[in-house]
């Protein structure tokens, strides 16, 4: 499908109204030196960044947000890596975000809705000379620049099918209904009304776009990069430029909702050819290994001569270890390079065309990794208790983007031969310098089988030793996902803190980080020792004598917030409020609610109506809507109108039966999100609510 583009010219448009931006402390929150959520709110988030191709310059985004105007923008900025110099690129007239270098250097492209919808732009690396690129219909949802800057990739969303009863029946216009053979219906925050995002290549000339192409074809009913979180990391460009590898799944209706087998394909720029890497064969036609899980994130070796990628071996478990793989072009061979590596590779990059460097989340933390081709022993390069988030590296310079439970993300320069980290932004600062953190403490709790797990006690500021603290039972979601040293801006620890609260926020089974066994526990065993685990570590902190035993609270969003409905039927009466967010409440109905069924089917052992399957069986009997006749705590329960996920029934089910068993119980409803809240004034109504909940029952 050929798109017609704008030439390459400087912008003539008329730029929108300026977005005020200031983000400074009132003389009050200076001098109550308190984290609230409006503070917290003007703080800078940092994308992730980059170094120029000769390692002096760095390149990176912040988002800023206006409360008042509910929204955010996105500007650029550049560090010169010797003097320090930090200088903005682009101002407060539009958002600009996504920027990338050329591959000499010479320009920086990145995307903005200067012109009324997301396009392609370029600017000098001084931030002057900028020029629209694209001028695609709809807009743009992602890009990459061939390394000779004569070709380009964007993403578009392509109408495939007739979804809509007014496209169904074309006499109906005015009708509104979505008609469905199969399922994938919604996908985690939207309805599926016939269009998907597909990958198109075209030429880029001095006159603009030529010969687009959609590498898909106009046909296919799927999406690359994969949804929902179409990530167009998931798609590289080799570095002649004439190879395209990006992930896809090419499968739709209930197939796509039970499997996570997507595979990595090639595409060859110069004869139209593709070839999935992942399903190849010998010439003796003997497939060469199965790759039947999620393969995703494709990146060139410096020579072209190997693909290296992320790769999970089970079917259907979208949490499984991300294992790094190495394929050789010419012998058609794959490499595993971490079979003895007990944790995930994550932000792979080729350091020379032999090494390869990673992040990986290792007990709690998340770290730089070092890895060979020929010697695949792994290297821990970084340590300490932070989570390195992203990271860029050029010649034998690295930059990386840190957070840990008290600070959000800040560019530091890692030392990669010895691991030392230096901090080169201070972008909240102006926050961090007038608030008051609480500490942090790192401990190893006992669990009921012998095991060791660690725990995170966040503390407020000023703590007294000699005062007693309400405490709260975070409870994770995932329900593999790990308990790290993360900024939120949704679950903050230090937010919790910051109000007078002990927070305990421990790893339980399912955690990754911790190896294998420890993450694949809790699958067929949601109701088992991970709640066990959660008993532990609230149990180990109430024996301190600043713990309130008779003020403790249990928090957590989806499957944290199915842990709190099922503790909310099953907790001796240890705790005197529970919140609840996106919460699985009846086993059964988010079995046929959902849309991503792998996510229940792996988890739960099967579906409900298979009698013969006792690990199934035994899961939909720890349902915890089995357990509300029990229920005798106050409880507030927060869902999306667009969670697609666990749908907002789930809630509507868990508030019903609170009432009707009469408990105290609200509901809170956001018409607008799905299973996270964004929005900056919905963030602030959530979290009056949360504290507001907390201090009624845990306070007064």
């Amino acid at each position: 499908m050929a798109i017609a583009a704008m030439a390459l010219a400087s912008c003539t448009n008329q730029k929108p109204a300026t977005l005020d931006i200031d983000n400074s402390l009132t003389p009050e929150e200076i001098a109550e030196a308190r984290l609230t959520p409006p503070v917290m709110w003007k703080m800078g988030r940092l994308g992730a960044a980059s170094l120029s191709p000769d390692g002096t310059t760095s390149l990176y985004a912040i988002t800023r947000y206006n409360m008042a105007e509910n929204k955010g923008l996105t500007q650029i900025y550049v560090r010169d890596m010797a003097s320090g110099e930090e200088k903005a690129l682009t101002d407060n007239t539009s958002s600009n975000s996504d920027p990338q270098w050329s591959a000499d250097g010479s320009k920086i492209y990145f995307t903005s809705n200067r012109s009324g919808s997301t396009q392609l732009w370029a600017m000098n690396p001084d931030g002057n000379g900028a020029k629209q690129i694209t001028d695609i219909e709809g807009g743009i949802e992602g890009y990459g620049v061939a390394p000779a800057g004569d070709k380009l990739f964007y993403v578009k969303k392509v109408q495939v099918k007739d979804v809509k009863s007014s496209d169904v029946h074309k006499d109906m216009d005015k009708s509104k209904a979505r008609i469905y053979d199969d399922l994938m219906s919604r996908h985690w925050d939207y309805w599926d009304e016939g269009s998907y995002s597909h990958i198109f290549i075209a030429d880029l000339t001095a006159n603009g776009l030529a010969n687009d192409k959609d590498i898909l074809g106009a046909e296919a009913a799927w999406d690359a990069p994969l949804a929902p979180y179409f990530d167009t990391a998931e798609i590289a460009w080799s570095n002649n430029g004439k190879m395209l590898a990006y992930t896809c799944k090419p499968l739709t209706g209930a197939e796509y909702a039970l499997s996570t087998d997507s595979d990595i394909f090639i595409y060859n720029t110069e004869d139209g050819s593709t070839l999935n890497i992942n399903k190849i064969k010998t010439n003796k036609g003997m497939r060469i290994m199965e790759y039947v899980g999620y393969d995703r994130y494709p990146v060139w070796s410096p020579d072209d001569s190997k693909l290296a990628f992320c790769s999970m071996a089970t079917p259907g478990y979208e949490s499984d270890k991300d294992r790094l793989f190495v394929y050789d072009l010419a012998s058609q061979e794959h490499t595993y390079l971490t079979p003895d590596f007990d944790h995930s590779a994550q932000n792979v990059i080729w350091k020379d065309n032999s090494t390869l460097y990673f992040l990986s989340a290792i007990f709690g933390t998340q770290q730089v990794c070092k890895v060979g081709v020929e010697n695949a022993t792994v290297e821990v390069i970084t340590k300490g208790d932070h989570d390195i988030a992203t990271m860029s590296i050029a010649g034998d310079k690295c930059i990386a983007t840190l957070m840990t439970i008290n600070t959000d993300k800040e560019l530091y320069e890692v030392n990669l031969a010895d691991g030392g980290l230096t901090q080169l932004t201070n972008i909240n600062s102006h926050v961090y310098d007038n608030v008051k953190m609480g500490e942090v403490q790192k401990r190893w709790v006992k669990t009921t089988d012998g095991k060791e797990m660690l725990t995170w006690v966040i503390l407020p500021p000023d703590f007294d030793p000699a005062k007693k603290y309400p405490t709260l039972l975070y409870c994770e979601g995932g329900p593999q996902s790990v308990v790290s040293q993360g900024w939120s801006y949704r679950w903050n620890f230090q937010l919790m803190a910051a109000q007078g609260y002990i927070v305990v926020a421990p790893n339980r089974r399912g955690c990754p980080s911790f190896g294998s066994e420890w993450r694949e526990q809790i699958s067929g065993d949601y109701a088992g020792q991970n709640i066990q685990d959660y008993l532990a570590a609230i149990d180990e902190v109430a024996k301190e004598p600043w713990c309130d035993t008779d003020h403790l609270g249990c928090i957590g969003a989806s499957y944290g917030g199915y842990s709190v409905y099922y503790l909310a039927g099953n907790h001796d009466n240890r705790f005197k409020a529970f919140i609840s967010h996106c919460g699985i409440f009846n086993f059964e109905s988010m079995y046929g609610e959902t849309e991503e069924l792998f996510f229940v089917t792996h988890d739960y052992g099967g579906n409900y109506w298979d009698k013969s399957n006792a690990i199934a069986q035994r899961s939909y009997a720890y349902s915890p809507h089995k357990f509300v006749q029990n229920w005798n705590t106050p409880i507030l329960i927060i869902t999306g109108e667009y969670d697609f996920r666990i749908p907002f029934t789930q809630s509507l089910q868990a508030f019903t039966a609170a009432r009707l068993m009469g408990v105290d119980a609200r509901l809170v409803e956001f018409e607008n999100e799905a299973h996270q809240v964004f929005k900056p004034q919905n963030s602030i109504v959530w979290n009056r609510e949360f504290f507001g909940w907390l201090d009624k029952y845990l306070k007064e």
